[in-house]
């Protein structure tokens, strides 16, 4: 890989050199770009994920963080996709154990959640959702910060919450498993709740796959407790995702609901 990367433009004329027409065909049916489709309009370029991140590894410790929304407005899919994962990148380099307190570190980790949430919207498909959202806000919500109190959390992830871009949407729910995964329920259960009745079957599944977190990473009694108060009129398709690693029997009568 060339050494020669100083710059989001030098990142974007690399990645254009990887384009590979065969992939980009399979991609482009893969993440729905058809007319009507959630992902219409979207345009890739065919590189897989595993070469996107070896780019990240490149350039992450040395871009300057005021590059990277040229990363994240980029028309091209993947590029938009090393933006995203260059931030989760800088955000874990200033989240370890050690740096959890320093304040520039904290500084720093603000300055990227910002922006995170100013470009939200360009994490226009479930891909740079899943692999940003929970590494960068998940784990925000989770470390001290300058910015507010728990109470100001709540509101970054209402105002997504609340936004009519489903992809904002999705950030408020898939960001909790990152808080799951470090044994705080409180945030899944409040969105999963907020967005348990959405209309869009991506908004079911993200939904689903988080409650199944929950049980699988918190508590399975927790789980249940949802599950009662709402089985009887949750979609078929999150109910399905929230149930997926119990036992047949116990499936079979959620499903009954």
């Amino acid at each position: 890989m060339t050494e020669t990367i100083k710059n989001a433009e030098s990142i974007i004329a690399l990645m254009q050199s990887f384009q590979d027409e065969k992939q980009r065909q399979v991609l482009l049916r893969f993440f729905k770009t058809g007319i009507g489709e959630y992902g219409y309009g979207d345009d890739f370029l065919g590189i897989k994920v595993p070469k996107i991140r070896e780019v990240v590894k490149k350039v992450s410790a040395t871009l300057s963080l005021q590059e990277v929304p040229v990363l994240l407005t980029c028309h091209w899919h993947e590029v938009r996709l090393c933006g995203f994962l260059i931030l989760v990148a800088k955000f874990e380099h200033l989240a370890t154990k050690r740096m959890e307190d320093n304040e520039e570190a904290m500084k720093e980790r603000d300055a990227i959640l910002q922006l995170y949430v100013r470009y939200a919207d360009y994490a226009n498909n479930w891909d740079l959702v899943d692999l940003s959202a929970p590494k960068i806000l998940g784990h925000w919500l989770l470390l001290p910060t300058e910015l507010g109190d728990r109470n100001y959390k709540q509101t970054i992830l209402n105002e997504l919450a609340n936004s009519t871009c489903l992809w904002k949407q999705r950030i408020s729910m898939v960001c909790t498993l990152k808080t799951l995964q470090e044994g705080d329920p409180s945030w899944c259960l409040r969105y999963a709740e907020k967005h348990l009745h959405h209309s869009h079957d991506l908004m079911h599944k993200a939904v689903g796959w988080m409650l199944r977190e929950l049980g699988k990473r918190v508590s399975m009694d927790l789980l249940r407790d949802f599950l009662q108060k709402n089985a009887h009129d949750m979609p078929r398709t999150t109910l399905r995702y929230a149930i997926e690693k119990m036992a047949d029997e116990e499936r079979r009568y959620w499903m009954s609901f």
